[in-house]
């Protein structure tokens, strides 16, 4: 392979990368740069101006390393030393003495570059001579007839084909690979198609690594499935049974109460859960937008959520008092209850119904106590402050 060491190939390759996201913004706003230019160079705009249209030349020495970025760009003059371009079109004609990094949509090397070329573009194309190493990344990569390349080349690309001449080793990851030229070492590549090989054009060795299939997870059977769906109904059995116990225990009166608004007025509950769970979210983003309340809608938030989990167990005690008509004490009747809910949450479709049904009627329920609490402490303040003027 190339003498270059693992590390100048890496440095290399991310300097392509960076070029491929500078050179892009900096042709945008029409400049172009070159290191020892003559003072007759043209301003930033009129240079811009030469490279979207027609070519772009060294300064008038020809001395390296050059920079180039632009639209178009052409490199016709000889250059002594490196060449680093960025465009949409670059066009390596002339005669580079370093190496030649270049990122581009195409790349066109006719000249001769006696270093390496660290090419990225879409198509890249190569009819003239390369004395040393290209490593390549691209969609497509066409060393032509009269293309040749000095040692190794190295690269990735969906589409590559070899009609000139490659002195050393190839090694590249590649969908479509064709050879019709020569390969003076070995040629290794990555493909799960084969590579159309002229006879005797590789005087090495041809290996085809090929990319191993991702392992196939075999399809759970019905027992299986079945399986899954019971340890998970056991798993809630347990936990939510365990949450409506302690609720009922804990809690009596506040099920009894939030339920009884249920029991009363089951349809204006609905109405009330359904219109509250569609605007209180709106209410709370509003509210983040505005950065003054977002404190107050983080804490809207969780309060809201606190309470549509807490729809669960009111649901659970609701049902217990309906099927037991309140002759079992709280617990009984919330775990009842539960045990129904959970079972009936792990039904496929019918658990969607069972959903909305609970979060609805009792968000809504949970709402209706709170304004029935306020209209049962509000008679007895005046009462309060009467009590207290008397003599």
């Amino acid at each position: 392979m190339s003498g270059y060491s693992p590390t100048r190939r890496l440095l290399a390759a991310t300097l392509i990368s960076g070029v491929l996201i500078i050179g892009p913004a900096a042709g945008a706003f029409g400049t172009s740069s070159t290191l020892d230019a003559p003072d007759s160079t043209p301003s930033s705009s009129d240079s811009a101006t030469i490279l979207a249209s027609a070519d772009a030349s060294p300064g008038s020495d020809g001395q390296g390393p050059q920079f180039y970025n632009g639209s178009v760009i052409d490199v016709s003059e000889d250059v002594q030393g490196d060449v680093y371009a960025a465009g949409q079109h670059v066009t390596i004609s002339g005669d580079v003495s370093g190496d030649v990094i270049a990122a581009a949509q195409t790349i066109e090397i006719t000249g001769t570059v006696d270093g390496n070329v660290r090419l990225a573009a879409q198509n890249v194309s190569i009819s003239g001579e390369v004395e040393r190493s290209g490593t390549i990344f691209a969609a497509t990569v066409d060393l032509t007839e009269r293309g040749s390349i000095g040692t190794d080349l190295v690269g990735a690309a969906a589409e590559i084909d070899i009609s000139g001449a490659i002195e050393r080793d190839m090694v590249a990851s590649v969908e479509e690979l064709q050879i019709d030229g020569s390969v003076g070492g070995d040629v290794t590549y990555y493909s799960a198609a084969e590579a159309s090989i002229s006879n005797d054009a590789v005087g090495g060795e041809v290996e085809r690594i090929t990319p191993s299939p991702a392992a196939e997870q075999p399809e759970a059977s019905p027992g299986q499935i079945f399986l899954f769906w019971l340890l998970g109904l056991l798993y809630a059995l347990v936990a939510l049974s365990l949450i409506t116990v302690l609720a009922g225990l804990l809690l009596p009166r506040r099920l009894t109460l939030v339920t009884d608004q249920l029991r009363h007025s089951p349809w204006k509950a609905l109405l009330v859960g359904f219109v509250a769970a569609v605007t209180v979210p709106i209410v709370l983003v509003v509210l983040l937008i505005t950065i003054i309340g977002a404190p107050l809608a983080l804490l809207g938030a969780l309060i809201w959520l606190l309470m549509t989990l807490a729809t669960f167990v009111y649901a659970s005690f609701f049902l217990g008092r309906l099927i037991l008509r309140n002759s079992r004490p709280p617990v009984v009747m919330a775990l009842l209850g539960g045990v129904i809910l959970i079972i009936a949450l792990h039904i496929p479709w019918v658990n969607i119904l069972v959903w909305l049904a609970m979060v609805f009627f009792g968000l809504g329920a949970q709402l209706l106590d709170l304004y029935d609490h306020r209209t049962r402490r509000a008679p007895r303040q005046p009462a309060a402050a009467v009590s207290e003027t008397s003599p």
